[in-house]
């Protein structure tokens, strides 16, 4: 172990399941281990995943670091995660679950949500003066489809009352990991937001709001003590300790939601730093000194792991979702893109074969236009309606122009997008650093600095934003770096400038993208009605 740094051991729970890896204050990542865990689907609208079978898979992504790297796992003398948000688990008095975690993605609990808030006059069944109160204490509102805990704790009352009565607490996903790893019930800042019954207008002392909390349904001893998340909330207890293998010494950092954790983990701590988390879906977000909402574009400034700060996010329902489609719906198992015509199989994935194949089409995709809204948008419009289409298909056309347009219909999604965010900073972006499992691709991340007409920065190892980024809050808590030191620690491994031969080209194409929704939008309300 010597000549070893201090490590984090950073968890990084998806939806798709747990991974972890050793971070150094310097940002520096050693090691990455992965376990699945599924998602079960239930009829109604419910998704539903197993806590137990989190923790297992904590155990065994841990031993499996401790196997790749033992040293490194030897000097772990903090521990921070990484969760998915929006989840809701209701423990008993022990600490045990009493049902499933209610993922992000289930939505059985609208209709107890309109029960609970509704009111005359209403937007989405919602009383229009409830949901004053809400942007004016909160930033937000909850969720009308009921994918978040504000109507998954109602569900719970409703629907399963005998849980309800045993319930202790109801935690989300990330204060059910911290309380396996430290037996101390707490929320942070940013997981108990989608509760909605927090005043956030100091961004040092979130708090509970008697109104909101009085108005929510639940009682108040089920909804847990609030920390930053940068608060050491503990150290491994003895149970943790010996399922991790580590020394009941370690410290226990409160960690963050996977939002808030990638914009620590791509470095943008500074005020009105933006990055683009480009994943299955993708998000604009910066940190800002105040708290803000443009309820028009759906964007908010919300609690996040800077004390005095808040992170404003924009949110995409679908970016890499686009192409995950385009593998599973449109390229079968052996189709050409995976043999001689482009890659064969042994020299990369499917995506590679993508990456290879945009730069033969030239810029526009020889007139197909793509819009992305597989499963709707969030912003800059809330429209659960709109779906994807390829406009302007000919003869001509060929599946490479439809993967270009693919590609490029991303970006002017984020293009349009990016006024509003230049709105809500108050200045042109010209400059973005850019993460995530989309940020791989070469032809992407040019595609982007081309349509946006900014500078693109991308992370050198953007798969680890979210694990970089807890260990990292994980350093900060345990006092072992600064917030402020992080931009000159972040790595990029290239920039992408815009190339000015093509900003014509996109810019016509962006005028016509916006007027398919503007003439869309009706005609998807109808097919959906």
């Amino acid at each position: 172990m010597a000549g070893t740094a201090p490590q984090v051991l950073a968890i990084d729970l998806g939806t798709s399941g747990m991974k972890a890896a050793l971070v150094a204050a310097d940002g520096t990542v050693t090691g990455w281990a992965e376990r699945a865990v599924p998602l079960r689907v239930l009829p109604g609208g419910g998704a539903e995943q197993d806590p137990r079978a989190w923790w297992d898979a904590l155990g065994q992504v841990v031993a499996d670091l401790g196997r790749a790297h033992p040293d490194h796992l030897r000097a772990v003398t903090v521990v921070c995660a990484s969760t998915q948000g929006e989840g809701t688990i209701a423990v008993d008095a022990a600490g045990e679950p009493l049902t499933a975690c209610i993922s992000w993605l289930d939505m059985r609990g609208a209709a107890n949500l309109r029960r609970q808030f509704g009111g005359f006059p209403a937007y989405h069944g919602m009383s229009v003066r409830r949901i004053a109160r809400w942007l004016r204490l909160t930033g937000g509102m909850p969720s009308p489809t009921g994918k978040d805990p504000a109507a998954h704790m109602l569900l719970v009352r409703d629907e399963m009352p005998q849980v309800y009565a045993r319930t202790a607490s109801f935690l989300n996903v990330l204060d059910w990991i911290n309380l396996k790893l430290t037996g101390r019930t707490v929320a942070t800042v940013d997981s108990i937001l989608t509760s909605w019954v927090t005043d956030n207008r100091r961004p040092g002392d979130v708090r509970y709001s008697p109104a909101l909390v009085a108005d929510c349904g639940i009682d108040r001893d089920k909804l847990p003590p609030i920390v930053a998340c940068t608060d050491v909330i503990g150290t491994l207890s003895p149970a943790a300790a010996a399922h991790l293998g580590l020394p009941e010494s370690v410290r226990v950092v409160a960690g963050a939601i996977d939002n808030t954790a990638a914009a620590i983990g791509a470095g943008t701590t500074g005020d009105n730093e933006p990055h683009l988390y480009l994943g299955t879906s993708s998000w604009v977000a910066a940190h800002v000194p105040a708290k803000k909402t443009d309820v028009v574009a759906g964007i908010a400034s919300v609690p996040c792991a800077i004390p005095d700060r808040y992170l404003m996010t924009a949110l995409q329902a679908t970016a890499g979702a686009n192409l995950t489609w385009l593998r599973d719906k449109v390229v079968e198992y052996d189709d050409p893109l995976l043999g001689a015509g482009h890659v064969s199989r042994d020299e990369g994935t499917i995506f590679d074969a993508f990456d290879r194949i945009i730069p033969t089409v030239p810029p526009g995709a020889n007139g197909v236009i793509y819009t992305p809204w597989l499963y709707g948008e969030r912003a800059p419009v809330d429209d659960p309606h709109l779906r994807a289409a390829f406009l302007n298909i000919s003869l001509d056309t060929n599946r490479s122009d439809l993967l270009r347009a693919v590609f490029e219909g991303v970006a002017f999604n984020t293009r349009w997008l990016f006024r509003a965010v230049d709105r809500f900073l108050g200045a042109p972006v010209t400059s973005l650093a850019i993460t995530g499992g989309g940020a791989l691709s070469d032809s992407w991340c040019q595609i982007f600095a081309d349509v946006l007409g900014v500078e693109i920065r991308r992370d050198a190892n953007p798969l680890a934003v979210n694990a970089r980024g807890a260990g990292w809050i994980g350093a900060v808590g345990a006092g072992m770096v600064d917030f402020a030191d992080l931009p000159g620690l972040m790595r990029s491994d290239r920039v992408f400038a815009p190339t000015p031969a093509h900003r014509a080209t996109y810019d016509e194409i962006f005028a016509v993208y916006r007027q398919l929704h503007e003439r869309l939008a009706p005609v998807y309300r109808r097919l959906h009605r």
